[in-house]
């Protein structure tokens, strides 16, 4: 009962925190506050508990690298949290084509290709630099699309998130029970969806992911069944100067196939989790190692 009392009282606190903070992070250089915020994080990350279960994920995948390298890779992943969190207050100053969201002209011809398709696409994406800023570049693009999020469970802070996002991302689609038909009948009306699909999945399927079991959200593997729609991976990447971006979106992924030619859900997801693993070795530094990706009951290596 007390617990009960005390919880909205608890919830009001952090929204006012959170939304102080946004207030604060808006009125101040983005670039200027970013720096002082990733510097913040690699002094304190360290303390953290997360630390140490990034350490373990990091030994386990990097069996080879030195303790000095991955200290190096998780003070990495620290600063890049630290400047995201920035970054969202920040989001309406991105532009895709400007000197913070640079696009290739590959990249750019292969947007080009898939607006004028016509056709929509089933996108993932992972927890890597700044993801926030992929929806925004497909809506920038002039894509139609929906993205599926998790909502924060304390609702000022649920709130201010949807007023940052909604005017400058797609549709935006809380992870409810019903999402999944939602999604197919967005892309069934020429919608692309987007989603991420690098987080364990409690009733997913497995797959391997730097040689160890996890589970997986098998929805965009369904979502391809259903409608017959392609899967693409989409990305950012943190540049080296550590506020500035650049993009990148796969070719379509070929679906694993079952002996009856229809689409295999386990060996999709596969193929998915192979590219995101790709893009994680390429910079580890911006990948999320301090969440439970891997679970005791599917973390072991495949025999």
């Amino acid at each position: 009962m007390a617990g009960r009392r005390i919880k909205p009282l608890i919830d009001a606190t952090v929204g006012s925190l959170t939304l102080g903070a946004f207030g604060l992070f808006k009125r101040t250089s983005r670039e200027r506050m970013a720096n002082a915020a990733g510097h913040l994080a690699r002094v304190i990350g360290p303390k953290l508990k997360e630390h140490r279960l990034g350490r373990e994920n990091l030994r386990a995948a990097y069996p080879e690298k030195s303790d000095a390298e991955i200290e190096q890779i998780l003070a990495g992943v620290w600063d890049n949290l630290a400047r995201l969190v920035v970054e969202f207050a920040h989001l309406d100053e991105f532009h895709l084509g400007s000197s913070n969201m640079v696009a290739s002209p590959e990249l750019m011809a292969r947007y080009e290709r898939i607006r004028e398709s016509g056709k929509p696409i089933i996108a993932f994406a992972a927890h890597l630099a700044n993801w926030e800023l992929i929806a925004l570049a497909v809506k920038q693009l002039g894509i139609k699309s929906a993205v599926l999020y998790r909502p924060p469970s304390i609702p000022v802070v649920r709130d201010t998130i949807i007023k940052l996002r909604g005017p400058l991302m797609g549709e935006l689609l809380p992870n409810t029970l019903d999402a999944p038909l939602r999604m197919a009948r967005l892309l069934q009306s020429g919608v692309s969806v987007g989603m991420l699909a690098d987080q364990h999945y409690t009733r997913g399927v497995e797959v391997m992911f730097f040689r160890r079991r996890c589970l997986v959200n098998p929805l965009p593997a369904l979502l391809a069944r259903q409608t017959g729609c392609a899967i693409r991976g989409v990305r950012a990447i943190r540049l080296p100067d550590r506020n500035a971006f650049s993009g990148d979106v796969t070719e379509e992924i070929e679906p694993g196939r079952a002996a009856d030619g229809s689409i295999d859900i386990q060996g999709t997801m596969q193929k998915i989790t192979d590219v995101i693993e790709g893009w994680v070795r390429e910079h580890p530094e911006q990948w999320l190692w301090v969440h439970r990706r891997w679970r005791d009951d599917v973390a072991s290596p495949r025999k």
